[in-house]
C-alpha cells in the first residue's frame, strides 16, 4: 500500500479490531447479513423482460376492451412493512397495492408519464446507456412538471418490477462526500484517490460501476452534517485517526451515498460510526443508513447497513460533559412528534441502549447539535471527543 498512516499507534485501535473481530464472528455464524448478501442486481435482459411483461398486460386488457392500469405496492403503509435485524426495513411480501388507472381522471396522467419513463428505461436498458434522473426530467419538463414527479415515478416502477433501481440504468447527481484512505477505480477507468487532507471527493453517481477499492481503513464515519464533515477535515481528524474513511450525506442521504456506505461495508466489513446531532431528526438520519427507510424499503437488501453503531453524539453525552444548558435547544412540538414516531419504529425494540438514549432525551426536553462541543474547546470534538470514543469503544 502507498498510504501513508500518520495516526496513532497500533494499540490505540485494539478496541475498535476486537469490534471488528465481533461483527466477523457475527458474519462468519450467518448473523449479521441476508442470505446471500451483499448489493442484489438486476440483468439487462431480467429488466427488460420485467418491462415487456407489463406491457404486455396493457396489451391483453386493451384486447378485452378493460381499462388498462399499474398495481403498485403501496410503499407508504407501515402496514406492509416488516423488520429484520439483519436487514432492516423490508417490504412483506404480499402487501396491499394501488391501482394507478388509465380511466380515472385522478390517475390517468401519471398512468401516462410511467408508461412514457418505462419507454426510456427500455431504451437505455437495450442500448446499454445511462441517464440521470435530471436528464429524464428535462426531456419534457412542461409535462413532468417538477423533478419529484419524475423520482417518484422511478421509484414507483423499480418498486413494481421488483428491480434495483441502480439496474434501471437511472442514476441520480450524488451530493455526497467522502474522504481518507480509500482509492477506487470508476467504471470509466478513472482512478480516484480520496485523501485525509482539506478537500474531499463527491461520491460518484454510478456506485455500481466503482471497482478495484483499496483501502487500509480501520473504521468508517458517517457525519451526518457537511458543516461538521468540513470542520473535521479542517482539523486534520483523518490524518489523527489514520487509517480511516469519513462519508458525509449532508443531512438526509441521498441514494447514492447509502450504495457507497453499503459497498463499502460489503467490501471490507470494517466497523463503521455514527455521528449526529443529539436530537429526533440526527437519530433518524442514522436510523435510515443503518435499517433503510419506508420508502425505501422493497430495496433494504441493497441498501442498509445493520452493523451501524452510534458513536455519538449521545443524548447522555450532555450531562457526561457538563454542556451548559445554555447551549442546548428546547424540543419542538414537531421534535417531540418525531421523537414519539421513531420510538415506535419496530427496530428500537432490540436497540434497548439506543431507547434509553432517547428516553433520556424525552425527560430532558433538550437536544443539543454537535457544534455544542465547541463550548468545551475549538477543537474539542476532533481532539478528545471522538478519540476517546474510539480508544474506549464509546458507541452503542
Amino acid at each position: 500500500m502507498a498510504f501513508a498512516p500518520m495516526g496513532p499507534e497500533a494499540s490505540f485501535f485494539a478496541v475498535v479490531d476486537r469490534h471488528k473481530a465481533s461483527l466477523l464472528a457475527t458474519l462468519s455464524r450467518g448473523g449479521g447479513e441476508p442470505a446471500g448478501g451483499g448489493t442484489r442486481l438486476a440483468s439487462s435482459s431480467e429488466v427488460l423482460a420485467s418491462i415487456e411483461s407489463v406491457i404486455q398486460d396493457i396489451i391483453t386488457s386493451v384486447a378485452r376492451n378493460e381499462a388498462p392500469a399499474f398495481a403498485i405496492d403501496n410503499r407508504s403503509s407501515w402496514e406492509n412493512i416488516k423488520f429484520e435485524d439483519s436487514v432492516g426495513l423490508q417490504m412483506v411480501s404480499h402487501c396491499t397495492t394501488r391501482k394507478i388507472k388509465s380511466d380515472s381522471p385522478k390517475s390517468v396522467k401519471n398512468f401516462a408519464l410511467i408508461l412514457k419513463i418505462l419507454s426510456m428505461i427500455y431504451k437505455l436498458v437495450q442500448s446499454n446507456t445511462y441517464a440521470t434522473k435530471r436528464d429524464i426530467y428535462y426531456t419534457d419538463s412542461q409535462l413532468f412538471g417538477n423533478q419529484t414527479v419524475v423520482d417518484n415515478i422511478i421509484n414507483d416502477i423499480s418498486c413494481m418490477l421488483k428491480v434495483p433501481r441502480m439496474s434501471l440504468h437511472i442514476l441520480s447527481t450524488s451530493k455526497g462526500l467522502i474522504a481518507g484512505n480509500l482509492r477506487y477505480m470508476e467504471e470509466d477507468g478513472t482512478r480516484v484517490h480520496c485523501t485525509c487532507g482539506s478537500t474531499a471527493v463527491a461520491v460518484p453517481s454510478n456506485i455500481q460501476g466503482i471497482q478495484n477499492l483499496i483501502t487500509d481503513a480501520k473504521f468508517l464515519l458517517i457525519v451526518e452534517k457537511d458543516a461538521t464533515f468540513q470542520r473535521l477535515l479542517d482539523d486534520n481528524f483523518c490524518n489523527r485517526m489514520s487509517p480511516c474513511i469519513m462519508v458525509t450525506g449532508k443531512g438526509v442521504p441521498d441514494l447514492n451515498t447509502r450504495l457507497l456506505v453499503k459497498k463499502l461495508w460489503d467490501t471490507f466489513h470494517i466497523p463503521v460510526f455514527a455521528l449526529v446531532d443529539a436530537d429526533p431528526h440526527g437519530i433518524e438520519i442514522m436510523c435510515i443508513y443503518k435499517y433503510g427507510s419506508k420508502a425505501m424499503s422493497f430495496e433494504a437488501h441493497n441498501l442498509t447497513v445493520p452493523a451501524i453503531r452510534w458513536l455519538g453524539l449521545l443524548p447522555s453525552d450532555i450531562k457526561r460533559l457538563n454542556i451548559p444548558r445554555d447551549t442546548l435547544i428546547p424540543l419542538t412540538k414537531r421534535d417531540q412528534m418525531k421523537l414519539d414516531s421513531v420510538l415506535k419504529r419496530p427496530y428500537i425494540t432490540c436497540q434497548p441502549f439506543w431507547r434509553k438514549e432517547m428516553e433520556i432525551m424525552a425527560d430532558s426536553k433538550v437536544k443539543a447539535e454537535i457544534q455544542a462541543l465547541t463550548f468545551l474547546s475549538s477543537d474539542y470534538l476532533s481532539r478528545v471527543y471522538l478519540p476517546n470514543k474510539l480508544k474506549f469503544g464509546g458507541w452503542i
